[in-house]
């Protein structure tokens, strides 16, 4: 099987997930989403890993599904699929995740950003959910996670329309979390990454999780679950050293215990 997603581990504890596509302008066939899900099912159980970036590239981030796959499916035949099982590999991540996205993220590569914690995007970077164009709708997400992200208005000008979003647009709507110049989005996100990666990384993981229930769960069932979890990290070693550390007025040495 080619490889259409390339993985590459940093020595700060972070990996870059880049798919390598680029005559198809990265479009998420069959083959990229089985590639991500076994990498990120990886990259959650690596203890070298504390923070992932995920990217296609400097020129396009996902330009979508690949129809050439689609065009003549049937419903069975979709359903038999079962791609759900990909995209949850991404999503269930424990791992911080950070997209960093230069050119397009249409239809499934909008979805595939907003799987992340976090979305760093270019100048160049164009975002939208244009399946109504082709007659179908989004499948992985999108309006599902985007109404999540910019609310129901915003929403449903992207689905029901098919419009593309520029970055700076993005940006205000709340689909980004941060712009930078052209070219510098992967090496911002690294950076993120970096930083993020030199924190304890069970109190990382007890953050994402409990944040992401604020999605699902009442109020008072969520302030619950941040309680336990915030007492929780008091038995980790990490927490010691953190307090401590911050005490002696020195750097502190996070070994995810």
């Amino acid at each position: 099987m080619e490889q259409v997603v390339q993985v590459e581990y940093l020595k700060s504890y972070v990996a870059l997930v880049k798919i390598h596509r680029p005559e198809a302008k990265n479009a998420l066939n069959t083959q990229v989403r089985i590639q991500l899900a076994q990498i990120f099912n990886q990259l959650s159980d690596d203890p070298e890993i504390r923070a992932i970036v995920l990217t296609g590239g400097e020129q396009d981030f996902a330009a979508g599904a690949d129809l050439k796959e689609l065009a003549n499916a049937h419903a069975v035949q979709m359903m038999q699929r079962r791609s759900e099982r990909y995209w949850q590999a991404i999503a269930s991540c424990p791992k911080p995740v950070i997209a960093a996205v230069n050119g397009y993220a249409l239809g499934g590569g909008c979805e595939l950003a907003m799987h992340a914690d976090i979305i760093i995007a270019s100048q160049t970077a164009v975002f939208g959910q244009p399946e109504v164009k082709v007659g179908v709708m989004p499948g992985a997400g999108g309006t599902q996670r985007l109404f999540r992200a910019v609310g129901k208005f915003q929403a449903m000008r992207m689905i029901l329309t098919g419009c593309l979003v520029p970055a700076q647009e993005a940006l205000q709507m709340g689909l980004v979390s941060q712009l930078v110049e052209e070219d510098n989005a992967i090496p911002a996100a690294l950076k993120m990454a970096e930083s993020i990666a030199k924190l304890p990384p069970v109190a990382l993981e007890q953050i994402k999780e409990v944040a992401l229930m604020a999605e699902d769960v009442p109020l008072h069932a969520g302030l619950a679950l941040e309680r336990k979890s915030f007492q929780l990290l008091f038995d980790t070693e990490d927490q010691k050293e953190g307090m401590q550390a911050f005490i002696e007025k020195r750097k502190p040495n996070y070994q995810g215990k």
